[in-house]
């Protein structure tokens, strides 16, 4: 009995290995239209996803099938935002200004220092990022109210030329640093630590989305989204269907892409390579834990 046993035990540990070795990747599930909406910016709040209809100088809230469920006007052109939950960060780019609305009533995102142009922010716990576009620099708050800034216009590193999105994450500050085309990485004293993705000649950084193990960005006039790990390494290029992406952005396993000038969403799902397929240029194969 006991060898029958550990004869199925060891049956069910080849099964796992064998699954865990089937090659996977970000393939396109499927497209939602979001009929007169140009999505600049993605985030998942409480209620779903808002984007950020620049053109329009709304916010959007959408439900699954991409349909208009609730706006927020009267913005000056909203850029890369960020949510936690019921709160919404908004930089607007065409007042420099910075709004925060919590549960839509808005409030103005008060600095000691002025913006021109602001076009990325981001939350984390109480931390908080601004990406300054023409003052090609980033502004960090450990406690949501004193901010550090770091960085001036440049090529070097640490320079930045036209930073539009920013994350933070546990340890560091991940910026799109759009037309020097590449994300640099820094720590939380605005120290810079490495670059990425200098090396796949990205026309336009634009937006950027960091997972545990993962750094999406969009490449805005290649028509693509790179996938690199956190050391820089590319995994993968998603071009099936991406046509200038502007943002992406990760939400219960799923990527989404937003496709500026289609006014639609592409969505992404980590699934298996269909046996015998050629993927081409769509993958660099790998896998791990989502």
């Amino acid at each position: 009995m006991k060898y029958i046993y550990s004869l199925f035990t060891l049956l069910i540990m080849i099964s796992c290995a064998e699954k865990e070795d089937i090659a996977k990747n970000w393939q396109l599930s499927k497209t939602i239209p979001i009929t007169g909406v140009n999505a600049i910016g993605m985030a998942v709040g409480s209620e779903g996803i808002w984007l950020s209809d620049g053109d329009h100088n709304r916010l959007v809230l959408i439900n699954d099938e991409g349909k208009t469920v609730k706006t927020i006007d009267s913005l000056d052109r909203p850029m890369h935002i960020d949510a936690a939950e019921d709160i919404l960060y908004v930089p607007q780019y065409g007042n420099d200004e910075v709004s925060v609305f919590i549960k839509e009533e808005k409030e103005v995102f008060m600095l000691s220092d002025s913006l021109d142009a602001p076009a990325g922010v981001s939350s984390y716990n109480q931390e908080k990022a601004i990406a300054d576009f023409y003052n090609h620099r980033i502004l960090y708050s450990k406690d949501g109210k004193d901010f550090i800034s770091f960085g001036k216009e440049g090529k070097a590193h640490g320079d930045f030329y036209y930073p539009t999105d920013v994350q933070i994450t546990e340890n560091n500050i991940w910026v799109a640093d759009a037309y020097n085309n590449r994300i640099q990485v820094f720590d939380k004293q605005g120290t810079f630590l490495k670059v990425i993705g200098v090396d796949q000649k990205m026309n336009a950084a634009t937006g950027i989305f960091v997972n545990p193990t993962e750094v999406f960005v969009a490449d805005f006039e290649n028509d693509r989204v790179l996938v690199f790990n956190h050391e820089g390494v590319l995994q993968q290029e998603l071009t099936k269907g991406v046509e200038k992406p502007i943002e992406v952005i990760q939400h219960q396993g799923q990527v989404f892409v937003s496709n500026y000038r289609k006014s639609e969403l592409l969505v992404f799902d980590w699934k298996a390579i269909p046996e015998g397929e050629n993927v081409g240029e769509d993958t660099h194969n790998h896998n791990h834990n989502h």
